[in-house]
């Protein structure tokens, strides 16, 4: 572990890679929260989470997948399976004892992938606008032919984005890539806790995809609470609040935090 040019971050090296994270030490179950597609680790949610934490002296963690935010890498090199081995390394080398994954949007995606090769270490997950499968179902499915054509001649596309004038790119590479890894084709072999957060008004992730996802789960305690006028980004304050309201339930009913701190 090495300290970045902001003493409040630090980095863990993966081979060439660097993945920036930031942490704050407490009891567990831990919380480490897992951002987006293009997001980092100083959006609304992830500093929100980390303040209510804070004052609950919990152990809370954020980090940048590779080509994100603080992290090393170009965004266009990524893959999910590169930024799930990115969640996995914070797991395993950031903090000690049962953590909650919180997930926003892919990040969803990476906390399931995350937690299947680690359920001995997962207190229970939480996603936020889940979008498990997005590449897939959301991405290549809506593609014409031409820009399909653009993708295997190019190497990558450039799709619109209603929060940004510039399109983002869309690689062959993450599509195939993401294929090794999709989760919503059968049953997902996890026994913990599960709570999901959706909006009905989300215009850039399904709600039914939620819906998905809770069924594959072969978890019995699973729950997903729907936002009639929530949007895919679910920042509002209500939606922050709801999110830790949940957060607090979930931890409910767990057993007593441990005394020794979460983050290593």
């Amino acid at each position: 572990m090495t300290g970045s040019p902001a003493a409040d971050y630090h980095s863990l090296t993966m081979g060439a890679a660097t993945i920036a994270f930031h942490a704050t030490p407490g009891v567990t179950p831990g919380v480490i929260f897992c951002g987006g597609f293009q997001s980092d680790m100083t959006g609304t949610k992830a500093l929100a989470l980390e303040s209510w934490a804070r004052a609950r002296g919990r152990s809370f963690v954020r980090f940048d997948y590779q080509g994100h935010g603080r992290s090393s890498g170009r965004f266009v090199d990524g893959t999910i399976g590169c930024w799930a081995d990115d969640a996995r390394a914070v797991l395993d080398r950031v903090t000690t004892g049962p953590q909650i994954l919180v997930g926003s949007s892919m990040g969803a995606w990476i906390m399931v992938l995350v937690a299947a090769s680690r359920p001995e270490r997962i207190a229970g997950l939480v996603g936020v606008a889940a979008a498990p499968d997005f590449t897939e179902d959301l991405i290549w499915a809506a593609l014409d032919r031409q820009q399909r054509r653009t993708l295997f001649e190019q190497g990558q596309v450039g799709l619109p984005s209603d929060s940004d004038s510039v399109p983002y790119p869309v690689t062959l590479a993450l599509i195939e890539e993401a294929r090794h890894h999709l989760v919503l084709r059968d049953s997902i072999a996890l026994e913990c806790p599960v709570r999901l957060i959706h909006g009905l008004a989300d215009r850039d992730v399904p709600w039914g995809t939620s819906v998905r996802l809770s069924e594959r789960l072969a978890s019995p305690d699973v729950r997903l609470t729907l936002i009639k006028d929530g949007d895919h980004r679910l920042s509002r304050d209500q939606d922050i609040a709801l999110l830790c309201r949940t957060l607090e339930d979930l931890l409910a009913s767990e057993a007593p935090p441990a005394a020794e701190p979460g983050v290593g």
